[in-house]
């Protein structure tokens, strides 16, 4: 089915007024895209990420406005012109179809090789006959798609630090990509927790994608760092912490996770940008941990620790 897509220009300020505005005239579905919002929520949030892509920084630069979308035919445009006359305002349009949201932005994942074994599996695609172990994944919404340079460092460590017989535990597990790479690679089983609350469902999700299920991989949702009682509720005795996030949660999560990981257990962080480096490596050795391997891809760094 072809939409219109129409989008009104305002003012920050003046949102609220036009939604009320549009929706008295029989619009619905509107999406509101403003840079003002965009930037208080980067504000707001900033512990969680150390980067924002440029290219998502001026989407939203000098934008306000108030999108609705409306069917591409007789009573569609009608509609359109009847909110055209009685808002006021100028009314841009463009034409979508409903396979531009549902499926376009699949032609964007291919399979990809990381490191020597794995190679990462969009759900909908032919695994490839390459002999690399697949790692099946369905990129959904949340992060970890094995396309990003940290979780691939991620990964390519992990292919030397998984084995049998070891327990993995992954902080900040988003899509479940790095603890479905471990049971793959031979770990007995992981346990994953993350701060959204949509990534247990989702993580849980692409193990079953996988073959693994709830007896080898759970995961929940909660803030590492300030809820005491669920760091009690997720155990010791780790052989591998993963922790693919950013600097700001790294630096004080490297005072607590020597708790989570059994005698000669490993740390494996990432998600570190350049010029914050020093500053995890000085964090992790004042918390008692020898740095055995530093990698760097991009602009990105990944440290492989182990407590003295």
């Amino acid at each position: 089915m072809k939409w219109i897509e129409a989008a009104v220009a305002t003012k920050s300020e003046e949102i609220d007024a036009v939604c009320e505005q549009l929706a008295a005239l029989g619009a619905g579905g509107m999406v509101v895209e403003d840079e003002a919002d965009f930037q208080a929520f980067l504000a707001n949030n900033h512990q969680y990420w150390d980067y924002v892509d440029d290219e998502l920084e001026s989407k939203f630069r000098g934008v306000s406005r108030v999108k609705f979308y409306l069917s591409d035919d007789d009573e569609g445009r009608a509609l359109l012109e009847t909110i055209r006359t009685g808002i006021g305002r100028e009314i841009t349009t463009a034409y979508v179809q409903d396979s531009d949201w549902e499926n376009n932005w699949r032609q964007y994942y291919q399979p990809i090789e990381i490191g020597e074994k794995l190679v990462v599996v969009p759900e909908w695609l032919e695994t490839p006959d390459d002999g690399r172990i697949p790692l099946r994944l369905d990129p959904g919404l949340i992060f970890g798609t094995g396309s990003h340079a940290t979780t691939r460092m991620c990964l390519a460590a992990l292919e030397h630090c998984a084995a049998p017989g070891k327990r993995v535990l992954d902080l900040g597990c988003g899509s479940g990509i790095l603890g479905i790479g471990a049971l793959l690679l031979g770990c007995d089983s992981v346990a994953g927790c993350d701060i959204d609350p949509k990534a247990p469902e989702v993580a849980e999700a692409n193990a079953a994608l996988n073959g693994l299920h709830a007896d080898r991989f759970r995961v929940c949702a909660g803030d590492v760092l300030a809820d005491a009682p669920m760091r009690a509720s997720l155990g010791a005795g780790y052989d591998l912490v993963l922790a693919n996030i950013v600097s700001d949660v790294i630096i004080p999560l490297s005072s607590i996770v020597g708790e989570f990981l059994a005698p000669d257990g490993v740390f494996l962080c990432s998600g570190i940008i350049e010029g914050r480096q020093d500053e995890v490596a000085a964090a992790l050795r004042r918390n008692g941990f020898a740095i055995l391997e530093h990698f760097n891809e991009e602009e990105w760094h990944c440290y492989v620790a182990k407590q003295k």
